[in-house]
Order: structure tokens, then C-alpha cells, then sequence
């Protein structure tokens, strides 16, 4: 009965969960860039919020994954920290956290925060982040990508960076950026309310496969434009189940006794 029941949407469930797919796994591979964190973990993340998440929710609409607004917090932590793995550990300690504020009921304390600081919060991480893209849209890649401080490692800072970058744009990759944004805009704003086929192929994976198309071009000569290989997105090759394995990273639990741990566990739970 069970079996009945949850495959008899399959007609329309089965098209929904493609684009979900598509829609989701250059979003996931994005934020874990953006994240400062392994481009393995963005997927993972993208594993536990559609099959977890959507069966444990009880939401028939419900689906999660790596959240863009953390990304500044998830960067932040993981330099401040200085492992990753000591990052995992303050991630499974915001979990415990939330999951006792869920037992205590304490999600009234939610209606205390205005809904205009939530928001506020999150349009200054989404200009953080455009301000920080502008320079690697156009091909200068001097501060390393992930890096959200004003104050940049290589003495410049946000603005003056994009200055720079415009006073070394690299064509290549300027000319993926602009038709992908193009691309975008035309797919939301345009197409997708027009033709119900636009609805089942989402805008940031056509992006994703322009993107590769022109790279290939570049790289057979087609275009006379190039691409660094510091442009190109490093994703993990697994060619045995011993490299699957080597992917993942356990947290490190001897890093409990850290202050920094604790608190970041503790914004994290809280954001």
C-alpha cells in the first residue's frame, strides 16, 4: 500500500526530480566554492537535503540543500578554525543544538527578529558575494576565490580589486561571464513564463554547459580566446571505490574543547 502510494505521482514526480537535479547540482558545487569548502561537500549536502530533508520533513513540496546565506559564516569559520575537519565537528554540534531547541520548543524565539534584519543579512552576503565575483567574471584572479575579507591577503581590497580587474580582463573569460548572465536574465525574465519547455530546462544549467561548450572551443582553436588553467572549477576524480572513500573527511572531535568550535556551533545553530 505504502509502495502504491508513493509511486502514484511518478508521472509528475519523475520530470520534477530531473530539473530539480539540474537546477541543484551546479547550485550545490557553487556554494561549496563559495564556501571555502570541498566541492565534494556541496554535493553530499545537495544528497542530504533532497533524500533526507524530503523524507523526514513531511512536506510534499519540501527539499533542501548547502544554503548560499551561510557561505560567508561557513568561510569565516573554516579560516578561523583552520581545518576543515574542525569545521565538521562544529557542524555536528550546531545540529545537536538544534535539534534541542526543536525539543524545548523553542522556535518562538524566531518571532523576536524583525523580518527585515533577515533579510537585510542576507541581501549584504548576496552584494558581498556579486562584489567579489566581478574580479574572477573578468578573468583577474589574484585573491583567491572564496576569499569574502575587504582587506584581501594579496594588499588590495574589494573595490580596488575590481578596479584592477578591469584594468586586466581577461577576454575568455569576460565573454563566458556576459552570456551567461545574459542567459539568465533572458531564461527568467523571458522564456520560462512563455514556453513550458523553458520550466523543465532551468537557466543555471544551460549556463553550465554553454560555459564548457566555449571552453571546449577555446581549447580546439575554435574561438581565439583562451582560458587559464586557474580559471577552470577543479572537480574531485574518482576513478575506485578507494578515491570514492578518500572523499570524505570525519570531523575532529579532539577539537571539542576549542572555544572557537563552540561558537561557531552556536552561530551557526542560530542563523
Amino acid at each position: 500500500m505504502e509502495a502504491k502510494t508513493l509511486f502514484k505521482e511518478l508521472k509528475n514526480d519523475l520530470p520534477a526530480s530531473i530539473v530539480v537535479f539540474f537546477v541543484a547540482l551546479p547550485l550545490c558545487l557553487g556554494i561549496a566554492l563559495a564556501s571555502g569548502a570541498p566541492l565534494f561537500a556541496g554535493i553530499i549536502a545537495g544528497i542530504v537535503g533532497g533524500i533526507v530533508v524530503g523524507s523526514a520533513s513531511g512536506s510534499p513540496l519540501g527539499v533542501s540543500g548547502p544554503a548560499a546565506g551561510l557561505a560567508v559564516i561557513v568561510l569565516t569559520a573554516i579560516e578561523s578554525l583552520g581545518s576543515w575537519p574542525a569545521f565538521l565537528l562544529a557542524v555536528v554540534l550546531a545540529g545537536i543544538i538544534q535539534l534541542m531547541l526543536g525539543f524545548a520548543k523553542a522556535g518562538f524565539i524566531a518571532y523576536f527578529f524583525p523580518s527585515s534584519v533577515i533579510k537585510g543579512m542576507l541581501t549584504g552576503i548576496g552584494l558581498l558575494i556579486i562584489l567579489k565575483q566581478i574580479p574572477h567574471a573578468l578573468g583577474y584572479d589574484k585573491d583567491a576565490e572564496g576569499d569574502l575579507s575587504f582587506f584581501q591577503t594579496d594588499g588590495e581590497n574589494t573595490l580596488s580589486s575590481i578596479a584592477s580587474a578591469f584594468d586586466a580582463v581577461t577576454p575568455g573569460a569576460a565573454l563566458i561571464a556576459a552570456i551567461s548572465i545574459v542567459i539568465l536574465i533572458v531564461w527568467d525574465v523571458l522564456l520560462i513564463k512563455k514556453h513550458k519547455l523553458f520550466q523543465l530546462i532551468q537557466g543555471p544549467i544551460v549556463v553550465v554547459f554553454v560555459g564548457i561548450l566555449m571552453d571546449y572551443c577555446y581549447q580546439n582553436g575554435l574561438l581565439n580566446l583562451s582560458l587559464a588553467e586557474g580559471h577552470l572549477v577543479k572537480l574531485p576524480v574518482v576513478h575506485n571505490i578507494t578515491a570514492f572513500y578518500s572523499q570524505f573527511t570525519f570531523p575532529d572531535f579532539s577539537a571539542i574543547t576549542h572555544f572557537e568550535v563552540w561558537k561557531t556551533a552556536v552561530v551557526m545553530a542560530i542563523v
